[in-house]
């Protein structure tokens, strides 16, 4: 990836982040660190890879995004509002009454949203059943999903693993935003995990393991996924990333997962986030 490429997107990741912050901090609830985690992901989805268009966001022919840990709404949000699906300063209104950007995702009221999530195991299934529509209707549209690893302790994420596996969706890419903490602590101390690329390989997935903030490991596993299509394998990709990440008190902070920041808060989170923004631009 060239320098000039990576810096955009590190300064889109960036405001992404800030606007989580403000729209957190403007309903005085919500989800930023796991927000914060899987900004980058969600970042280069929306800015390199995926076939979608703000102007047309219900495009037939589009891909397909579906943020199964649906917490984590105000990460999709920032996204979809810098990219012009809607006017970025509705993150100020998040959560509130008559709003369109409530506390998880809804495709009714909200444009560029693919599934309504919030049920964690529910997300999963639903980007299944969409990549299974693209095979049976000879569609070659993908589908992209990001699940939680606390999310991962759900049952029904491993029946959706089966399901995509014996339909060969080789058409679906699902992220893990592995961040190793979920709102009761650390998640090997709720429920270990294990080895999850032995797992899902075992389940029939392709896989491969990545630093989930370094956009070119980003980028390679995408590019694994568009070559593994016709090998009738849908594909996993483990993104090891840092809950609260480019907020420096809110960094590997579980208490941060559905936390808001009081004023003093928030006033150094932005100054963090203005300043890297400021640094970017620069």
């Amino acid at each position: 990836m060239e320098n000039a490429e990576r810096k955009e997107l590190e300064l889109f990741a960036a405001k992404m982040r800030r606007w989580i912050v403000e729209g957190v901090y403007c309903a005085k609830s919500g989800h930023p660190g796991g927000s914060l985690s899987c900004t980058d992901i969600i970042c280069y989805l929306y800015n390199k890879e995926m076939k979608v268009d703000p102007q047309n966001p219900k495009d037939p022919d589009r891909d397909r995004f579906v943020l199964s840990k649906g917490h984590c709404a105000p990460a999709l949000y920032s996204a979809l509002g810098l990219k012009g699906f809607f006017d970025i300063n509705e993150m100020k209104n998040l959560r509130k009454i008559d709003s369109f950007l409530q506390g998880h995702p809804c495709i009714e009221h909200t444009p560029g949203i693919d599934m309504s999530t919030g049920s964690l195991g529910q997300g999963i299934s639903a980007a299944t059943g969409m990549a299974l529509a693209a095979k049976l209707d000879g569609k070659d549209y993908r589908v992209f999903s990001v699940l939680g690893d606390g999310e991962m302790q759900e049952g029904q994420v491993w029946e959706a693993l089966m399901s995509a596996a014996h339909n060969k969706l080789d058409n679906i890419c699902a992220f893990v935003d592995h961040n190793g903490l979920q709102i009761d602590g650390n998640v090997d101390d709720v429920m270990s995990l294990g080895d999850i690329k032995a797992k899902v390989t075992a389940f029939g997935w392709n896989a491969v393991e990545i630093d989930g903030h370094d956009f070119d490991q980003i980028e390679g596993a995408l590019k694994a996924f568009n070559e593994n299509r016709g090998s009738g394998k849908p594909f996993f990709v483990i993104a090891n990333t840092h809950k609260g990440r480019g907020v420096s008190f809110m960094t590997d902070n579980a208490s941060w997962h559905g936390s808001a920041p009081k004023e003093e808060q928030y006033n150094i989170a932005v100054g963090e986030l203005d300043a890297k923004i400021k640094e970017l631009e620069g």
